[in-house]
């Protein structure tokens, strides 16, 4: 065989191969059109349809760092040093139009870790229809006539009892005025300093109240009453609020319960009224000062005798990321002064918290 020859030869194997490859050549399929992510305006900013459907769906939360000292306000005992906790939250909003009205599944997880070790919860989860709802929230005579004030602390003095289980109606008229009925079936907590009282009904009857407000520009009035059907007493609150100018505004709320013993409230605590003594008061104000600078000062009393104040500056350093130092005195007495003589030898406790969230 010649060079020519062997030359020929290479070249035809060389077409034959090449051409066995190209036949085997995979083909890569056009890309399918996307459906891109649309806004969903019905129910205010923050909403996109799920992709393929007609619900629309917000994501929000908060990333929150809070440092603590000084003195423990809401039961006198000392820190001693720094108590350091960090929490994120994430909410997931879906709603959607039903010929039954908006049909809306809310969720709240919380992802916490505190001095060192971890928890999570789930203080919100439930589903509404029109003015319907089932599932686990606040506890409606806390939330109903809304928190105290905008202070971090705002409840050394309790104005109300945690999560639970509930069914509720709402009623929304077109003028300001809304009710509510609703039944709980409450829950486990530590409330106040009492540790792991059971607060959950014994039976088939649930604890039951019933609310009304009538919001306007100037301000409004909110009013709620509860009865707590383990240990059959009643409990009930009355909120004014009042719009001062576009930035200052100022709240009064009073509670009052019945039937109320300091020789027995460890044994038989209230679901509604977390407070200590028949009655309690708390008022409040908020002024923007600046653009990017709010002032929160709230006062409360309880009628066995304990004071608590709070003032705070809400610093926007920039949008959506606040820090919040806020400074907290109470002074006890009744039951809880002989916790905080016990806890540190005083009556009295002063602390300082500074809190840093980042909104999203």
């Amino acid at each position: 065989m010649n060079i020519k020859s062997l030359l020929l030869g290479s070249a035809a194997t060389l077409v034959a191969v090449t051409g066995a490859r190209a036949a085997d050549a995979v083909v890569v399929a056009e890309p399918e059109a996307v459906e891109y992510v649309r806004v969903c305006d019905a129910y205010g900013k923050g909403f996109f349809y799920i992709p393929g459907t007609e619900t629309c769906l917000k994501v929000s939360g908060y990333v929150r760092f809070d440092a603590q000292g000084g003195d423990k306000v809401y039961s006198g005992g000392k820190i001693g040093t720094w108590k350091l906790k960090s929490r994120a939250t994430i909410r997931f909003d879906a709603r959607s139009d039903t010929e039954l009205g908006t049909l809306r599944s809310y969720a709240e997880t919380r992802f916490n870790y505190a001095d060192g070790s971890d928890s999570t919860s789930l203080p919100q989860a439930y589903i509404e229809l029109g003015g319907f709802r089932v599932g686990v929230s606040d506890e409606i005579f806390g939330t109903w006539t809304s928190g105290a004030g905008n202070v971090i602390n705002d409840d050394v003095i309790n104005y109300q009892s945690g999560t639970s289980n509930q069914i509720s109606y709402t009623l929304t008229g077109g003028n300001g005025f809304s009710a509510i009925i609703a039944a709980e079936q409450g829950s486990t907590q530590d409330a106040n300093y009492i540790a792991n009282y059971d607060y959950r009904i014994k039976d088939y009857t649930p604890h039951v109240l019933a609310g009304a407000k009538f919001a306007q520009a100037w301000g409004g009035i909110s009013g709620v009453i509860g009865y707590d059907a383990k240990i059959e007493e009643w409990a009930g609150k009355l909120r004014l609020d009042l719009t001062v100018t576009d930035a200052v505004s100022l709240f009064i709320l009073g509670g009052y319960q019945s039937n109320w013993d300091s020789n027995v409230r460890l044994a038989q605590r209230n679901w509604f009224g977390n407070w200590e003594g028949d009655w309690a008061i708390w008022g409040g104000l908020s002024a923007k000062v600046s653009d990017k600078a709010t002032v929160n000062a709230q006062l409360a009393y309880e009628s066995e005798g304990t004071y608590a104040g709070a003032l705070n500056v809400a610093y926007e350093l920039v949008p959506g990321f606040t820090i919040t130092p806020e400074l907290n005195y109470t002074k006890f007495d009744g039951a809880r002064k002989a916790k905080s003589l016990a806890n540190n030898g005083s009556d009295d406790a002063f602390g300082g918290f500074l809190r840093f969230q980042r909104n999203f």
